[in-house]
């Protein structure tokens, strides 16, 4: 059978589409189909001959086999040091294979590549801060993903996720309409506590375009209400897009690279309609990875960066700290030991080593804040990068992966972890349930909040008048 129903080569890319996926529960039928699908052998090895350059050839050839990346890779330490899992090997048996036999592998080969590339690969990059010829496996692994991708051999949420940044350009199925509702929604629940609280849309020449991760809409909409608190108290001029508001790209995880650039056009495409001084996306690393390090190559933007600056979340609550635009209540800081989860999609892949810590000086009494070992670039992945928390056919394999955060954050003895990122939250939400370790975890939102200083002419009437005797 070269072509499944469900399991095949074409992308998902209508509405009908995605929702006949979506029936196949677990994607049972999807990956019994998966068992029989046929290798073009021939689109395989053209596709490498045309895109497989330089860098990676090189990578492929003066890797020494030294072992390095070996203790780098939270995956290989989880599970007992297994040879099978330093990243070294399971690059070269995997894309170093396809292309030592130019292509001509077989159906029990990519089934193998599939797990692989994303069940034992979260494409962290942390390999490539050790490695001493400089490889960096995981931007590899991106690579395998898009070449399993084509061939159809991409997990059945991936598949899907792809599928709706397609047709949504939003990793759920969400319309704009239902993006703006649901955000003036949470306004009208929250104004009357904050007098004057908007959510100002399509707004052109404002100082902040907001983006988000669609699941804030979707299943977190409280997230949009306190960003919009946030930005009512600091006095920001902001606005959100209609259209391009999703900041995500689940496109990336599952190796669809034309539909990472149709995504990341649509953030552009809003940014070149309202002009905005800058962006500001939400706490979300690889939204931000997607959106402001590789985007500007996927839309073949030759200065490498986005129409507009772009930043993220943490370092607008940084500057805003900073520059007294939010205060704290000094009272009100945590006074709890707490530990914080460094992203590796803006920390070790875009350097915003500091920018974290710099709000836990405002939020944390001082010595409540204990470090991860290690920490910051040399930080360990959360175990549900790369889409590994959501792949329901490969969870026993994240749940293993698990362990090494946890063991992380029982050493520093915390009980509060701050999460500045989705996958990080989700998977260390997951950790806690597998685990019981007994820790909580949250966003910086919903902290800083609690603690702010909010100015007397903000305060509902009432309030303001209290605050007056």
């Amino acid at each position: 059978m070269p072509e499944g129903t469900l399991c095949n080569k074409k992308p998902v890319d209508t509405a009908e589409g995605i929702t006949t996926l979506l029936a196949d529960k677990s994607g049972k039928i999807y990956y019994e189909e998966m068992k029989h699908l046929e290798i073009d052998s021939d689109l395989l090895w053209k596709t490498i001959q045309n895109t497989c350059k330089t860098r990676i050839r090189t990578w492929l050839e003066i890797c020494a086999h030294c072992g390095m990346c070996a203790d780098s890779c939270f995956l290989y330490l989880a599970n007992d040091r297994d040879p099978k899992q330093v990243p070294a090997y399971k690059i070269q048996s995997t894309l170093g294979e396809i292309i030592r036999k130019k292509g001509k592998v077989d159906n029990a080969f990519m089934l193998h590549a599939m797990e692989v590339a994303w069940a034992q690969c979260t494409c962290c990059n942390r390999c490539g801060t050790y490695c001493p010829h400089g490889i960096d496996t995981g931007i590899m692994f991106g690579y395998l993903r898009g070449l399993c991708y084509q061939q159809g051999f991409v997990p059945w949420e991936m598949k899907i996720g792809a599928g709706m940044h397609r047709v949504y350009n939003a990793q759920m199925d969400i319309t704009s309409e239902d993006y703006i509702d649901t955000f003036e929604w949470m306004i009208e629940e929250n104004e009357e506590e904050y007098p004057g609280l908007k959510v100002p849309v399509d707004v052109e020449d404002a100082d902040i375009m907001y983006t988000v991760n669609a699941r804030e809409a979707k299943h977190y909409p409280e997230d949009l209400a306190e960003a919009a608190i946030l930005f009512h108290i600091a006095g920001e001029n902001w606005t959100i897009p209609s259209k391009g508001w999703e900041l995500t790209s689940l496109a990336m995880f599952a190796g669809d690279w034309a539909a990472c650039k149709m995504q990341v056009e649509s953030v552009y495409d809003a940014m070149d309609r309202l002009r905005p001084k800058r962006m500001i996306g939400t706490e979300c690393g690889h939204a931000h990875r997607a959106t402001v390090v590789e985007g500007p190559y996927w839309a073949g933007r030759k200065s490498g960066r986005p129409p507009v600056e772009s930043i993220h979340y943490i370092e607008w609550l940084a500057e805003a700290l900073r520059t007294g635009k939010l205060k704290i209540d000094p009272a009100k800081r945590i006074k709890e030991p707490v530990t914080l989860q460094d992203s590796c999609n803006y920390v070790r892949n875009h350097g915003l080593r500091e920018t974290a810590r710099e709000i836990i000086s405002y939020i944390v009494e001082p010595g409540y804040f204990i470090e991860m070992s290690p920490n910051k670039e040399h930080n360990f992945c959360c175990g549900g990068g790369g889409g590994f928390n959501g792949i329901g056919c490969f969870r026993k394999q994240r749940n293993v992966g698990l362990k090494v955060k946890r063991d992380q954050i029982i050493a520093t003895g915390a009980k509060l972890v701050i999460s500045p990122c989705h996958n990080c939250w989700d998977a260390i939400r997951d950790l806690e349930e597998e685990f019981e370790i007994g820790i909580r975890w949250s966003f910086l939102k919903p902290l800083i909040i609690k603690m702010l200083i909010i100015p007397e002419h903000l305060l509902p009437e009432e309030e303001a008048e209290e605050e007056d005797e």
